[in-house]
């Protein structure tokens, strides 16, 4: 009997040891907002190696290359995106700020953008992007948000993300990043010092469109498949049901006429 339990605790060391490597290691916390280095994986969660570098990554050094094959950077042409700076006004701060090559160089560390699904998928998942971008910033007329300093964007209630003495986390970058909760978590995750250098989103052009491009694959890449409706309302939710139909109807109609651009239908619930 003594052997059978000799044997018995032997295999179960050898059962913990088989486990111990094939479960995932690292594991920080469900949603992301990784540190520099560790992948979102497409479950949430923050690490490294296949499990979260892999198939599914949704920022970070992420090695998985989509699942469709698309290629953003054959969609978002100069042409496109000279299409949509070109329409804000002369003088700009933006139109010497924001950059084709910059988008391109921040979507380096976001593989999963824009190549899942279909490529009809692709198209409209990107022209929901510039349709934000355009919408929130004047076709990339401003970089930061007009009288954001007058705001007070610190949650104190999230103590993880403290707020730095005299830093303000207005909206910065092309989807406006706001607050201290969305800084702090960004600027890990990219790997930047989002709460004690907010202003680092507004003078770097690639750290800008990272913010945005990490905002979006955490709280809106998921949902794009019901309809650019809940883009909306994964952006900006207070413009919906009827309070700001206005701004709503104006990201619409930039969605709209992007999809148009690229060739592709833009699908049911427009509208949030």
């Amino acid at each position: 009997m003594a052997s059978l339990n000799i044997k018995n605790s032997f295999l179960t060391i050898i059962l913990a040891g088989i486990l111990a490597v094939m479960v995932p290691k690292i594991v920080l916390g469900q949603n992301c907002g990784c540190a520099a280095g560790l992948c979102c994986s497409q479950f949430g969660y923050c690490g490294t190696g296949d499990a979260y570098c892999g198939a599914g990554c949704q920022s970070g050094p992420c090695t998985s290359s989509g699942s469709n094959g698309a290629s953003v950077p054959d969609i978002v042409t100069q042409a496109f995106f000279d299409g949509i700076i070109n329409q804000a006004p002369a003088g700009c701060v933006g139109k010497s700020f924001f950059s084709r090559s910059a988008f391109l160089n921040a979507l380096g560390s976001y593989p999963s953008f824009g190549t899942t699904g279909t490529a009809d998928d692709s198209k409209r998942e990107i022209a929901a992007f510039f349709a934000h971008a355009t919408h929130e910033t004047g076709f990339f007329c401003n970089i930061e948000e007009i009288n954001g300093a007058s705001q007070n964007y610190c949650d104190p209630s999230k103590t993880q993300y403290p707020c730095a003495p005299n830093k303000n986390y207005y909206g910065r970058g092309p989807l406006q990043l706001t607050w201290n909760y969305n800084y702090g978590p960004a600027g890990q995750s990219i790997g930047f010092d989002g709460l004690n250098n907010p202003e680092t989103v507004a003078t770097d052009s690639v750290v800008s469109f990272k913010t945005a491009l990490w905002f979006w694959m955490n709280n809106v890449h998921n949902v794009i498949n019901s309809g650019f409706g809940a883009t909306i309302r994964a952006i900006n939710s207070i413009e919906c049901n009827g309070n700001n139909p206005n701004a709503v109807n104006a990201r619409v109609k930039y969605y709209t006429d992007y999809c148009n651009q690229l060739g592709v239908a833009p699908g049911n619930n427009l509208q949030c």
